[in-house]
């Protein structure tokens, strides 16, 4: 097993080593959702699945009994419309061969997650990743539980077993690094716009003002 290290310039996250798994954001999911509010949660997976695009970083999209729980929400299927979600029995989303073996042909070893709930769908799967080899990094944003406390507690459970807390926004600015990277710039910058919150506001608000001077 790696004993990738927590410190230093290789610690932090680039396009080229990273693989993305969204895992089980369906509806039966985000009607027990409580330990965010599900719409700030939907704003930063799809935030999220739009800078791995803008990136060319492999997502892997994955539900579980969406027969029942519903399929996977529109706003990350329209990112991915040729991509169709593997479908589960397990829980555990790393029992699922057909998903690690995605995971492995891509040949990455730093292992993004997000999902719901918390602490089951994203929890089990983060814990025997860790546990397999890959340096696993979890979305806390992109995530949420059954109630604070179980999200709280998942996420204190992952970094006990080496997981990587870290939220949507962080993920891309690692994936950026550099403003001067012109060919994702753009890109970048519009998903901020588009998911960014007060940050999408500030940019377009510059936006105007660069615009206002240069017609001056």
């Amino acid at each position: 097993m790696s004993n990738p290290s927590r410190t230093g310039l290789d610690a932090l996250l680039t396009p080229e080593e990273s693989v993305l798994v969204l895992i089980d954001h369906q509806p039966f999911q985000f009607a027990n959702l409580n330990s965010h509010e599900p719409t700030m949660v939907v704003n930063n997976v799809v935030g999220l699945a739009k800078a791995a695009k803008a990136f060319g970083v492999p997502t892997v999209l994955t539900t579980v009994l969406e027969e029942r729980g519903g399929l996977l929400i529109q706003g990350i299927q329209d990112v991915f419309p040729e991509q169709k979600p593997i479908d589960r029995t397990f829980i555990n989303t790393w029992q699922d061969e057909r998903v690690v073996d995605a995971v492995k042909a891509t040949g990455r070893k730093k292992l993004i997650l997000a999902g719901l709930w918390t602490e089951i769908c994203l929890a089990m799967p983060a814990i025997q990743a860790a546990g397999e080899g890959f340096e696993v990094y979890a979305v806390t944003d992109a995530s949420g539980g059954v109630s604070a406390e179980a999200h709280d507690m998942a996420v204190r459970r992952m970094v006990q077993a080496g997981v990587v807390p870290i939220t949507w926004m962080a993920v891309l600015g690692e994936w950026q690094r550099d403003w001067a990277r012109e060919e994702t710039v753009q890109a970048a910058a519009e998903v901020q716009a588009q998911h960014g919150g007060a940050t999408g506001v500030a940019f377009a608000w510059e936006m105007q003002l660069l615009a206002a001077g240069r017609a001056a």
